[in-house]
């Protein structure tokens, strides 16, 4: 990915609201940048440990005859430019990330209504006497800006279905597990009952800041 498309990157990410991919692409693009920016030092490293400031003339003024100076002058142009490149992404990356959280709170916002309107929706349907799916496995746990709790997914909730896990095929949490590698990036419908209501929403596993690609804790229920 170019410095260009870097930018063309940025600008189309300000043109809509920025997303998880978005933020990984940049961070993948800000550590490139980095190794490249290592791999410049090394070459001055290797020069007689010539760095960015040292003079390139001996004594009377000649040019050096113990390093190679074509190497050494194109290193630090290339520092130069890349660390200019580096700060660029730091700036998308931040902008990305106000983005992306303003976003995801109307998400909640909306997901949290829709989910709502469709457990009212399913308990009048299920008024003749139908209880509740029976859930496998409790959310123990959440850490902000996880992917979990992106998805909308709360503390107590419990699991009747994780993507093809549901209860009658339920085993351990390996099979939670499992699903969740399997569909990194892609959504998958997670159906949990919360205070007496059931609940439908849509997980993406996703890598992120913290730990795993769900950024929660589930337990297995006693059944």
């Amino acid at each position: 990915m170019s410095d260009r498309d870097a930018g063309q990157s940025g600008s189309s990410a300000g043109a809509r609201a920025a997303t998880v991919s978005d933020i990984h692409e940049l961070m993948r693009r800000k550590e490139e940048i980095e190794a490249q920016i290592k791999a410049n030092y090394e070459v001055l490293e290797g020069q007689k440990g010539v760095g960015m400031n040292e003079p390139l003339v001996d004594l009377e003024g000649y040019p050096r005859a113990d390093v190679d100076l074509y190497q050494v002058r194109t290193a630090r142009h290339n520092i130069i430019c890349l660390q200019n490149d580096h700060k660029e992404v730091m700036k998308q990356v931040e902008a990305a990330l106000h983005q992306l959280h303003a976003h995801d709170k109307e998400k909640q916002a909306r997901d949290l209504a829709e989910a709502h309107k469709e457990a009212m929706s399913r308990r009048l349907s299920h008024s003749g006497g139908h209880g509740l799916p029976q859930a496998f496995a409790r959310v123990n746990s959440i850490s902000p800006g996880s992917p979990a709790s992106i998805a909308g997914l709360q503390v107590d909730d419990e699991i009747v279905e994780f993507g093809s896990v549901n209860t009658q095929n339920f085993q351990s949490l390996h099979n939670i597990s499992s699903v969740v590698q399997h569909s990194e990036g892609r959504p998958l419908n997670v159906t949990v009952v919360r205070r007496g209501e059931r609940h439908q929403l849509r997980l993406v596993p996703t890598r992120w800041a913290g730990k795993g690609l769900l950024g929660c804790n589930i337990i297995p229920l006693q059944r």
